[in-house]
């Protein structure tokens, strides 16, 4: 006999005799004897094939009571009650009225004390044994954070000591939580105490376990560990998160995206269903950072249809693939080509007639677009000029431009291109249409393609230097999820022709990221990786902004989200402009496409 079988077969039988047994004693109680009992013998059989036929019709006997919580109880309370009420129910059909149907209910209350003790028995003998049968050559682990997260970490490396940790207690800056226990392990005190405690308990490695913790807070619990020369890894932050639970093979190292980041983002998803449930939405550069994100936040609410487009065939196949494993049943069409195809443009929405756009398809990278300014013309802003009118032509209800702070007072190509898109679309909003046009400006997201992290890791991982082009350069940075799930905020918020402007914190010194991020890989600036200052590039800043000094910003209902104030352009004066910059563009003319561009750029 097989494993499961068995044990199937010695569950049911220990369900049958506590069903007789508390029959029998429910008899006992009512009357002091038995001879209700041997009165009412033909009961038993009925109640027998009642309960075990309605436990297995709630598949009492699917689940794993080693792992059983609340949920499992109620279930099993449920099938206990309407077991005895379908008993009742049958003597009444048949017509036996004179049953003492007191029984029942005393049955049922020991039935169901019986068998879930049973139950409960297991799950407690399961987790003692576990507890017990460590080898002592586990890892010894300090937890921080003797919250959810904390408990559900604790609790699984108690139940599998074959994952090799023994954890010892628990860190909580909660002053009131020192002194008590949570799953027999004490909470030793708060973050500052953290070398004593370390030292003393001999603890091998620190677990963060605290998923909403900002990024100070992650800084100083790694600051702590390192003082302390211990290993230290974390549980995933909120953004990685997708049921809220957390397991110890979720458990990963520190990630400068930890150090960085704030507070969580709380968006209204009823009002994001609102305008993406059974939608067709079409998304550009789906294979690229921020497209690809897209595709995977707007899956959640339930499409009718998601169409996937770029020309990037790998990625567009990787974002593809991931996602048709993850959503079987979600009907998605990958669309390979260029935005600058006006004829492969307005082909996809004539066939697809998408009623949601999601604009991320663009070239980013400002120094090569300075070497290239032809590129970024006829990409970045042909591209999207094309996009607006099928999106106009179609009947688009929502078109929502990924833009960035390098529009605002551009000294870039590409920050140019980026400007003049923001305009162009503001212009055809306000010249009266019914798709909604709406930008979304934010800053440099992390691990994204055009993003330094990446660059500096390789450079880690070279064995260095760490390029860095200046002491003082700052940017603003944002996750990925986060930057994503704002974005789709805003396109629910949006009216047409609104600048919407995502609250990026503080700015980060460009130069404090690199020494992070040595850190992180277990080094030392200066003595195992070098930093060098190589000087900024054609067309960068110092600083970025996220307005121009004539906008100004408007609160909206979240608050993270502004609005910049909308600047009155005429689309089709702006159209004649863009026109000439195509020519430009078109005949490679480089030199006069910067003058043309950056003069157009900083007249809007």
């Amino acid at each position: 006999m097989s494993i499961m079988p068995k044990r199937l077969f010695l569950m049911v039988l220990a369900d049958i005799l506590f069903i007789i047994l508390s029959l029998i004693i429910s008899f006992f109680v009512l009357d002091g004897t038995l001879s209700s009992a041997l009165k009412y013998w033909w009961v038993f059989p009925l109640i027998l094939a009642i309960r075990i036929g309605t436990f297995r019709n709630f598949k009492v006997y699917h689940w794993i009571w080693q792992y059983a919580s609340v949920n499992e109880l109620l279930s099993l309370i449920e099938a206990v009650a309407l077991s005895s009420i379908l008993t009742a129910t049958a003597l009444l059909v048949f017509g036996i009225i004179l049953f003492p149907f007191r029984v029942l209910f005393i049955d049922a209350l020991l039935c169901f004390a019986l068998i879930g003790g049973m139950r409960l028995a297991i799950r407690y003998w399961k987790e003692t044994h576990s507890l017990f049968s460590l080898t002592g050559d586990e890892k010894k682990v300090l937890i921080i954070g003797a919250g959810d997260a904390g408990e559900m970490i604790a609790r699984e490396m108690l139940k599998l000591p074959q994952l090799g940790y023994n954890p010892i207690g628990f860190i909580d800056d909660d002053l009131t939580k020192k002194g008590e226990y949570i799953h027999s392990l004490p909470i030793l005190g708060v973050a500052e105490s953290m070398p004593s405690i370390i030292k003393e308990n001999a603890i091998e490695e620190v677990i963060i376990a605290i998923p909403s913790a900002t990024g100070k807070e992650i800084r100083r619990f790694v600051e702590l560990c390192e003082k302390s020369e211990v290993t230290f890894r974390i549980v995933p932050g909120v953004f990685e998160l997708i049921d809220g639970s957390v397991h110890v093979s979720q458990i990963r190292n520190v990630q400068i995206e930890d150090l960085l980041g704030r507070e969580p983002v709380s968006v209204d998803l009823k009002e994001i269903a609102g305008y993406l449930a059974d939608a067709v939405i079409l998304v550009t550069g789906a294979g690229g950072s921020i497209g690809a994100e897209i595709c995977r936040q707007v899956t959640m609410f339930q499409p009718k249809e998601l169409i996937l487009f770029g020309r990037g065939e790998n990625s567009i196949f990787n974002i593809e693939l991931e996602l048709r494993k993850q959503y079987p049943f979600l009907e998605m069409k990958v669309m390979i080509g260029d935005i600058r195809d006006n004829s492969k443009v307005n082909y996809i929405f004539d066939k697809y007639h998408p009623t949601v756009v999601f604009h991320a398809a663009a070239h980013k990278h400002v120094a090569l677009m300075e070497a290239n300014p032809d590129e970024a013309i006829l990409n970045n802003i042909l591209g999207t000029k094309n996009l607006i009118n099928a999106a106009d032509h179609y009947g688009v209800k929502i078109f929502v431009n990924i833009s960035t702070d390098k529009a605002v007072n551009p000294t870039s190509i590409m920050g140019a291109s980026k400007r003049i898109i923001e305009m162009l679309l503001q212009a055809k909003a306000h010249a009266g249409n019914a798709t909604k046009f709406v930008s979304v400006r934010f800053g440099n997201v992390l691990d994204s393609r055009g993003s330094v992290v990446p660059i500096f890791k390789q450079q880690i991982l070279a064995g260095g230097p760490v390029t860095v082009t200046h002491p003082e350069v700052k940017r603003y940075f944002m996750t990925i999820p986060e930057a994503v799930q704002l974005v789709i905020q805003a396109g629910a918020m949006g009216c047409g022709g609104e600048i919407f402007i995502l609250d990026m914190g503080e700015p980060v010194k460009i130069i404090d990221l690199a020494k992070d991020l040595i850190k992180l890989s277990g080094l030392e600036v200066g003595e195992d990786i070098e930093i060098k200052i190589i000087g900024l590039r054609p067309g960068e800043k110092l600083f970025e902004e996220i307005l121009t000094p004539a906008e100004g910003t408007s609160a909206t209902k979240h608050k993270k989200i502004f609005v910049a104030k909308p600047a009155a352009s005429s689309y089709d004066k702006l159209s004649e402009e863009i026109a000439t910059l195509l020519n430009l563009a078109e005949k490679r003319q480089l030199d006069q496409i910067k003058s043309k561009i950056m003069h157009l750029a900083s007249s809007l």
